[in-house]
């Protein structure tokens, strides 16, 4: 899911209590706890309860891979609690390290701050690696990369990735004389995400009364930037987002697109984002693995069969989150079983298949059930295919502890601003300079 950040905005908290069940995960060991991590364990047969705290879609439950463990685990009952918007979950969860209470058993962490998780926050996770059954090298390299720590400790398993694509409605194409074949629309914009935004202006000029060639000009700021190599931060971790070329990329884009009238200038994740997709209110979407979910959940039956997915102008990856385990919480052995079972290529398949959610595992990546998958609401698309080859292209750049914050003061503060106000672009960016200096450097 992830934001950041995945899908993860509007302020809803749903809590999802699931019934208990059966055997122990291979990863655990007979008295019912996961052997070689540190922490508090309950003894055999003790009912307990394991809480999760996760963010916008993670696909555990739409899977149903919570009462598939509950069902092999008759001590344990899983109570998910999410929270839609990723940056005020990330803001209570920090808060909540740093008393040492009021923590999940597992809690998801969005890629955009785990740098903050390995460095800074550390000392607040329970070392994955020494869990049994957890081999940092059955993730992509750069994937585990991103979740260990400066003294090799790993404090999160990788969920999924996002590798990027871009999801268009074939009949709002049609209308406005575009082509509608994924191959061919493409080339519209092969190579340069530029190319994107002329398209954008071909689809205007004949577009259906009241759409929009894209929704929002900040998720094509995020879309770019996730193609950029130099984005906010350094390869030590400092930030250079004010000097970052790919920043500067992306922000001109998405300026552009903005200037030219082809956004929607909808703020992403919310709900008048989510009624547009039922209004065809937009024709494209920047489109990470995980869009694919959201597409289907709130465009409705209406939308089924309408929808279609092309390569992007250049392969990059937006997205992607991890389990941790917090030293604070009482069943960390059992909560770490869960996490790394849940983490694995089969059930990271299984997610992949019901709401889109790319496997981060190098196994995962390669079963046939996510090379041959199609997802139903978008038909014959390949769409496995398309999204792991899109994998394959991913050239990660560097995360530093603030760029989460960072990309949602871009966004929030910079962005919009110019599209719901019409605010001067340069202003714009002279108030997202002063609101990083002030919440972050400040």
């Amino acid at each position: 899911m992830r934001s950041t950040s995945r899908p993860r905005r509007a302020a809803v908290v749903a809590t999802a209590v699931l019934a208990a069940s059966t055997l122990m995960l291979t990863a655990c060991s007979s008295d019912g706890g996961s052997k070689g991590s540190d922490g508090a364990s309950s003894a055999a047969g003790e009912k307990i309860t394991l809480t999760v705290g996760d963010f916008g879609t993670f696909g555990y439950n739409e899977a149903g891979l919570y009462t598939e463990y509950m069902a092999a685990h008759p001590n344990i009952k899983i109570e998910a609690n999410t929270t839609q918007d990723g940056q005020k979950y990330w803001d209570a969860l920090t808060t909540h390290l740093a008393s040492g209470s009021g923590l999940a058993d597992i809690q998801a962490v969005e890629v955009g701050y785990i740098a903050q998780a390995t460095g800074t926050l550390a000392s607040k996770f329970t070392d994955l690696s020494k869990v049994e059954g957890v081999n940092a090298g059955a993730w992509l390299p750069w994937k585990s990369k991103q979740a260990t720590s400066a003294k090799g400790e790993l404090v999160g398993l990788g969920t999924d990735i996002g590798p990027m694509a871009i999801c268009y409605r074939k009949d709002l194409f049609q209308q406005a004389g575009l082509p509608t074949d994924r191959t061919e629309v493409a080339k519209l914009w092969a190579g340069d995400w530029q190319k994107f935004v002329t398209t954008g202006q071909q689809y205007q000029a004949k577009a259906p009364a009241g759409s929009f060639f894209t929704d929002s000009a900040s998720g094509l700021f995020n879309a770019v930037l996730s193609a950029q190599t130099q984005q906010y931060s350094d390869d030590s971790g400092k930030l250079i987002y004010d000097k970052s070329t790919g920043v500067k990329t992306a922000w001109d884009t998405a300026v552009s697109a903005s200037k030219a009238g082809i956004s929607a200038k909808l703020r992403q994740f919310q709900d008048p984002w989510n009624a547009a997709f039922q209004n065809a209110k937009f024709a494209t979407v920047v489109c990470p693995s995980w869009m694919t979910g959201l597409i289907s959940k709130y465009s409705g039956d209406a939308g089924k069969g309408k929808w279609d997915i092309a390569a992007p102008p250049v392969a990059s990856n937006w997205g992607g989150a991890f389990l941790s385990v917090p030293k604070a919480g009482k069943h960390q052995k059992e909560a770490a079983a869960l996490a790394a079972w849940l983490t694995a290529p089969e059930q990271q398949a299984k997610v992949f298949t019901k709401v889109g959610n790319l496997p981060s595992t190098t196994a995962g990546l390669q079963l046939p059930a996510v090379q041959s998958a199609k997802l139903d609401y978008f038909g014959d698309t390949p769409t496995g295919q398309i999204f792991a080859a899109a994998a394959a292209g991913i050239q990660p750049s560097a995360i530093g502890e603030q760029d989460g914050t960072v990309k949602t003061i871009i966004t929030d503060n910079g962005i919009l601003d110019i599209e719901e106000h019409g605010t001067d672009p340069a202003k714009a960016w002279e108030t997202v300079v002063k609101t990083v200096k002030d919440k972050v450097e400040g």
